[in-house]
Protein backbone atom coordinates (compact mmCIF):
# COMPACT_ATOMS: atom_id res chain seq x y z
CA UNK A 1 0.00 0.00 0.00
CA UNK A 2 2.88 2.61 1.00
CA UNK A 3 4.42 2.18 -3.11
CA UNK A 4 0.80 2.91 -4.17
CA UNK A 5 0.30 5.95 -1.97
CA UNK A 6 3.62 7.72 -3.37
CA UNK A 7 2.49 7.02 -6.60
CA UNK A 8 -1.13 8.76 -5.51
CA UNK A 9 1.58 11.06 -4.38
CA UNK A 10 3.36 11.27 -7.68
CA UNK A 11 0.16 11.69 -9.62
CA UNK A 12 -1.43 14.41 -7.50
CA UNK A 13 -1.32 18.11 -8.43
CA UNK A 14 -1.41 20.58 -5.67
CA UNK A 15 -2.58 18.85 -2.24
CA UNK A 16 -3.72 15.38 -1.98
CA UNK A 17 -6.15 15.41 1.02
CA UNK A 18 -6.66 11.83 2.45
CA UNK A 19 -10.61 10.11 2.80
CA UNK A 20 -10.06 7.95 5.91
CA UNK A 21 -13.76 7.45 5.62
CA UNK A 22 -16.28 5.29 3.79
CA UNK A 23 -17.27 5.56 0.00
CA UNK A 24 -20.77 7.44 -0.22
CA UNK A 25 -22.88 5.84 -2.74
CA UNK A 26 -25.83 7.08 -4.13
CA UNK A 27 -29.01 5.48 -6.17
CA UNK A 28 -28.93 6.23 -9.41
CA UNK A 29 -30.33 10.06 -10.84
CA UNK A 30 -31.72 10.34 -13.63
CA UNK A 31 -30.72 13.95 -13.81
CA UNK A 32 -27.05 12.40 -14.27
CA UNK A 33 -26.75 12.65 -17.97
CA UNK A 34 -28.08 15.85 -18.41
CA UNK A 35 -25.58 17.18 -16.28
CA UNK A 36 -23.25 15.53 -18.72
CA UNK A 37 -25.27 16.74 -21.53
CA UNK A 38 -25.16 20.61 -20.49
CA UNK A 39 -20.82 20.26 -19.43
CA UNK A 40 -20.47 18.72 -22.71
CA UNK A 41 -21.99 21.83 -24.22
CA UNK A 42 -19.68 23.93 -22.42
CA UNK A 43 -16.68 21.64 -23.10
CA UNK A 44 -17.53 21.82 -26.89
CA UNK A 45 -17.51 25.64 -27.12
CA UNK A 46 -14.25 26.07 -25.01
CA UNK A 47 -12.27 23.24 -27.05
CA UNK A 48 -13.92 23.14 -30.15
CA UNK A 49 -12.14 21.26 -33.23
CA UNK A 50 -9.73 19.98 -30.22
CA UNK A 51 -12.30 18.03 -28.78
CA UNK A 52 -11.67 14.66 -30.72
CA UNK A 53 -13.90 12.31 -28.25
CA UNK A 54 -16.33 13.19 -25.42
CA UNK A 55 -18.50 10.77 -23.13
CA UNK A 56 -20.21 10.14 -20.08
CA UNK A 57 -18.32 6.90 -18.44
CA UNK A 58 -18.64 5.47 -15.11
CA UNK A 59 -21.57 4.75 -13.17
CA UNK A 60 -23.32 7.90 -13.34
CA UNK A 61 -23.40 6.86 -17.25
CA UNK A 62 -25.06 3.75 -16.46
CA UNK A 63 -28.96 3.70 -15.67
CA UNK A 64 -29.85 1.77 -12.56
CA UNK A 65 -26.06 1.66 -10.69
CA UNK A 66 -25.52 3.47 -7.90
CA UNK A 67 -22.81 5.30 -7.95
CA UNK A 68 -20.41 8.32 -6.06
CA UNK A 69 -22.27 11.27 -6.91
CA UNK A 70 -19.43 12.46 -9.45
CA UNK A 71 -19.61 13.07 -13.27
CA UNK A 72 -16.81 11.28 -14.88
CA UNK A 73 -16.11 12.51 -17.85
CA UNK A 74 -13.74 11.28 -20.92
CA UNK A 75 -12.35 13.58 -23.35
CA UNK A 76 -9.77 12.81 -26.31
CA UNK A 77 -7.69 15.05 -27.78
CA UNK A 78 -4.95 14.63 -30.26
CA UNK A 79 -2.47 14.42 -27.65
CA UNK A 80 -3.01 14.82 -24.25
CA UNK A 81 0.63 15.38 -23.31
CA UNK A 82 0.09 18.73 -24.43
CA UNK A 83 -1.61 20.41 -21.94
CA UNK A 84 -0.70 23.92 -22.75
CA UNK A 85 -3.08 22.90 -25.91
CA UNK A 86 -6.29 22.30 -23.78
CA UNK A 87 -5.59 23.19 -20.15
CA UNK A 88 -5.80 26.93 -20.23
CA UNK A 89 -8.82 27.15 -21.66
CA UNK A 90 -10.26 24.70 -19.54
CA UNK A 91 -8.98 26.38 -16.25
CA UNK A 92 -10.88 29.19 -17.43
CA UNK A 93 -14.03 27.22 -17.19
CA UNK A 94 -13.08 26.37 -13.63
CA UNK A 95 -11.50 23.07 -14.19
CA UNK A 96 -8.45 22.38 -11.99
CA UNK A 97 -5.71 20.04 -12.71
CA UNK A 98 -5.36 17.88 -9.97
CA UNK A 99 -3.46 14.17 -11.40
CA UNK A 100 -1.03 13.98 -14.57
CA UNK A 101 -0.19 10.54 -15.12
CA UNK A 102 2.88 10.75 -18.15
CA UNK A 103 3.45 6.92 -17.34
CA UNK A 104 -0.57 5.74 -17.74
CA UNK A 105 -1.39 6.62 -21.21
CA UNK A 106 -0.13 10.38 -20.39
CA UNK A 107 -3.54 10.53 -18.35
CA UNK A 108 -4.69 13.84 -16.94
CA UNK A 109 -7.76 14.37 -14.62
CA UNK A 110 -9.21 17.73 -14.22
CA UNK A 111 -11.86 18.43 -11.68
CA UNK A 112 -14.35 20.66 -12.14
CA UNK A 113 -15.55 23.44 -9.55
CA UNK A 114 -19.49 23.55 -10.37
CA UNK A 115 -20.31 20.09 -9.58
CA UNK A 116 -18.61 17.28 -8.39
CA UNK A 117 -17.02 15.97 -11.50
CA UNK A 118 -14.17 14.38 -13.56
CA UNK A 119 -12.79 15.07 -16.83
CA UNK A 120 -10.65 12.34 -17.85
CA UNK A 121 -8.06 13.57 -20.60
CA UNK A 122 -5.93 10.90 -23.19
CA UNK A 123 -5.17 11.43 -26.34
CA UNK A 124 -7.14 9.98 -29.00
CA UNK A 125 -7.05 6.43 -29.88
CA UNK A 126 -5.64 5.41 -26.04
CA UNK A 127 -6.94 1.81 -25.71
CA UNK A 128 -7.78 3.02 -22.12
CA UNK A 129 -10.72 5.19 -23.54
CA UNK A 130 -12.44 1.48 -25.59
CA UNK A 131 -11.92 0.08 -22.31
CA UNK A 132 -13.90 2.88 -20.05
CA UNK A 133 -16.75 3.23 -22.96
CA UNK A 134 -17.00 -0.89 -23.30
CA UNK A 135 -17.29 -1.26 -19.49
CA UNK A 136 -20.38 1.25 -19.81
CA UNK A 137 -22.02 -0.23 -22.74
CA UNK A 138 -21.57 -4.37 -21.66
CA UNK A 139 -23.20 -2.69 -17.71
CA UNK A 140 -25.94 -0.79 -19.70
CA UNK A 141 -26.84 -3.84 -21.24
CA UNK A 142 -26.11 -6.95 -19.10
CA UNK A 143 -28.28 -6.63 -16.00
CA UNK A 144 -26.47 -9.40 -14.50
CA UNK A 145 -22.62 -7.76 -14.35
CA UNK A 146 -24.85 -4.30 -13.24
CA UNK A 147 -25.81 -6.21 -10.22
CA UNK A 148 -22.62 -8.02 -9.84
CA UNK A 149 -20.88 -4.91 -10.26
CA UNK A 150 -23.09 -2.95 -7.55
CA UNK A 151 -22.82 -5.59 -4.86
CA UNK A 152 -19.36 -5.50 -5.44
CA UNK A 153 -19.27 -1.66 -4.82
CA UNK A 154 -21.58 -1.74 -1.80
CA UNK A 155 -19.57 -3.99 -0.24
CA UNK A 156 -15.85 -2.23 -0.80
CA UNK A 157 -17.91 0.94 0.13
CA UNK A 158 -18.73 -0.08 3.25
CA UNK A 159 -14.35 -0.05 4.20
CA UNK A 160 -12.91 2.93 5.51
CA UNK A 161 -10.18 3.85 3.00
CA UNK A 162 -7.93 6.35 3.29
CA UNK A 163 -7.84 7.83 -0.12
CA UNK A 164 -10.66 7.21 -2.99
CA UNK A 165 -8.22 5.86 -5.35
CA UNK A 166 -7.86 2.87 -2.77
CA UNK A 167 -11.38 2.24 -3.21
CA UNK A 168 -10.97 2.70 -7.00
CA UNK A 169 -7.84 0.30 -7.17
CA UNK A 170 -10.13 -2.57 -5.29
CA UNK A 171 -12.69 -2.75 -7.65
CA UNK A 172 -10.05 -3.48 -10.25
CA UNK A 173 -10.67 -7.52 -10.11
CA UNK A 174 -14.51 -7.47 -10.56
CA UNK A 175 -13.89 -5.22 -13.56
CA UNK A 176 -11.19 -6.64 -15.26
CA UNK A 177 -13.42 -9.83 -14.94
CA UNK A 178 -16.26 -8.28 -16.45
CA UNK A 179 -14.54 -6.37 -19.58
CA UNK A 180 -13.27 -10.00 -19.85
CA UNK A 181 -16.96 -11.02 -20.55
CA UNK A 182 -18.23 -8.27 -22.34
CA UNK A 183 -14.67 -8.53 -25.08
CA UNK A 184 -15.46 -12.36 -25.27
CA UNK A 185 -19.45 -11.59 -26.00
CA UNK A 186 -18.02 -8.99 -28.92
CA UNK A 187 -15.69 -11.74 -30.55
CA UNK A 188 -18.19 -13.91 -30.70
CA UNK A 189 -20.47 -11.80 -32.40
CA UNK A 190 -17.45 -10.49 -34.64
CA UNK A 191 -18.21 -6.88 -33.00
CA UNK A 192 -15.56 -4.49 -31.90
CA UNK A 193 -18.09 -2.22 -30.21
CA UNK A 194 -21.55 -2.40 -28.71
CA UNK A 195 -22.38 1.00 -30.06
Amino acid sequence: MARRDEEIRIATVGERVPLNSTIHLAAYDPAWPSMFAREAVRIREVLGERVLLLEHVGSTSVPGLCAKPVIDMILAVRNSADEASYGPALESEGYALRIREPDWYEHRCFKLSRFDGNLHIFSAGCPEIDRMLLFRDWLRREEGDRLLYEGTKRKLAAQKWKFTQHYADAKSKIVKEILARASDALADLGLTTWA
